[in-house]
């Protein structure tokens, strides 16, 4: 069976609020959807991530007194 698909697609304003790593945007029909991922070091990183729990500090440095994000005020 040969199905032939002829569409215009007009779009005058679009938001996408959120993409994640897996979401598919798509904008007509499409007879084969090729997935694609790209991983960007994008902070510079040369080595894994620390374990949950182990301290990372530089030798001498001092630990900071206050978070180093911004935290919500207790009530």
């Amino acid at each position: 069976m040969i199905v032939h698909v002829y569409q215009t697609i007009t779009i005058r304003s679009l938001t996408i609020n959120s993409l994640a790593n897996s979401s598919v945007f798509q904008v007509g029909s499409a007879g084969l959807v090729k997935s694609l991922s790209n991983n960007f070091n994008t902070g510079g990183f040369t080595g894994p991530a620390p374990e949950i729990g182990e301290t990372v500090s530089s030798p001498g440095a001092a630990l900071p007194s206050v978070p180093l994000v911004p935290l919500p005020a207790l009530r």
